[in-house]
Parts: C-alpha cells; structure tokens; sequence
C-alpha cells in the first residue's frame, strides 16, 4: 500500500490544529514585526496528487516567491511555503513601507528579500517548533531559502525524493489577516509538506495516531 492510503482525515484533523497554534505563534511574532495586530489560521488541510498540487499554485510554469527548506532530527523532509507574487508584493509593500517594491523587478531590493526571509523563518519555525511540543519530537528546520520562480522549478528537487515512495503531498493552507486590512486582501499562501515516510509514522506514532 501507498504510504499516502495510510493517511485518513484523523492524521489530517491533527495537522490542522497544530498548524492553527503554530499559527498563533507566527502571529503573535509578525504582530511585533509589523507594530500590528495579525491573525493566521490553517483553513484547511489536505493531501493532494503532484498533479493538484501544480494546478493549486497555478501550474508548474507559474512563477511565484517559494521559501524552501529542509527538515531535520527525529524526522525529515522537505517544506515550502508557495505565495502568488502579487501577494508577496503586497505583504512585503506593507513590511517595509515601500510601495514600489516588487518582486517581478529586474533588480529586487535586499531589503524586501531579508523581509521575505523572515518572514519564512516565522511562519517554518513556529510551525515545526509546535510539532515538535506536541510530539516530544526533535524536529527542526535548515536555513529557509528564497526563490522567485516558476513552481515547478522551485519544488523539483523535494518531488525528486519524495516520487520514490509517494505521488502525493500535505498542503496546509495558510491565511494571514492584519489589522486594518480587509479580509479579502488577506494573505493567503500554502505550505507543501513533502514528508519522508518512515519519519511521519514516527510523528503520528508520537501523536497517538499511528498509521496503520
């Protein structure tokens, strides 16, 4: 059997919760960076084909802002964090006050790109760091790296691995609400986690809902 058939709406229910308090713990930390209230929630979680996922992010050839990275310790894998570039753009205008900034610039500031950076080392971080609370586990995250690419591009190298053993990845939603900002120009991107198998067992293990 498929290690993705294991997978049911139970192991996914939980995924969902410790993604909304790591969320809260991204938010608590955003709201110091950005002097501003801000909420995050996980609306949804799923296991979607390569396929779904490539047409989720708009197609392969789509160009977007991903932070990549890889994941270590007691488990491993690999996780992105996928945004349309005009969301990236309107988040990081507001980071760092700066309207013109855009990442489809031939020469993109480094101050908008540190931005980005950090922003992927909140939102990766407080999501492994409550895994890791919920689970015992010892789990952490390499560096975050920032590209802006086509999708395709970006991911390839975590499909590489994961195309071994699976056909399938977690998205985890991801919506971002600032103060003062209407809910329709919220932030909203996706988290594909490309889990290495035998590591996820033990996290479902730690968790109390073992794969069968």
């Amino acid at each position: 059997m498929n290690f993705s058939d294991k997978i049911t709406s139970l192991h996914l229910d939980v995924l969902k919760e410790i993604g909304n308090i790591g969320a809260a713990h991204a938010a608590t930390a955003l709201s110091d960076l950005l002097q501003k209230k801000i909420d995050m929630r996980v609306p949804k979680v799923e296991m979607v084909s390569f396929n779904d996922m490539m047409e989720l992010a708009g197609g392969s050839e789509n160009v977007v802002v991903g932070i990549f990275l890889r994941i270590e310790g007691d488990a491993e894998g690999s996780m992105f964090f996928i945004l349309p570039i005009e969301q990236a753009n309107r988040f990081i205008r507001r980071l760092i006050h700066d309207d013109l900034f855009d990442f489809n610039a031939p020469s993109v500031s480094e101050l908008g790109l540190s931005a980005m950076q950090e922003m992927g080392n909140i939102l990766s971080g407080s999501y492994l760091s409550a895994l890791s609370d919920f689970t015992g586990l010892k789990i952490y995250p390499t560096v975050p790296g920032l590209s802006v690419d086509m999708f395709g591009a970006i991911i390839s190298i975590g499909l590489i691995e994961l195309s071994q053993v699976s056909d399938t990845v977690i998205v985890i939603n991801t919506a971002i609400f600032e103060e003062d900002i209407k809910d329709e120009e919220a932030v909203r991107g996706n988290f594909f986690l490309l889990p290495n198998p035998e590591s996820f067992e033990a996290i479902f293990k730690a968790l109390g809902v073992p794969i069968e």
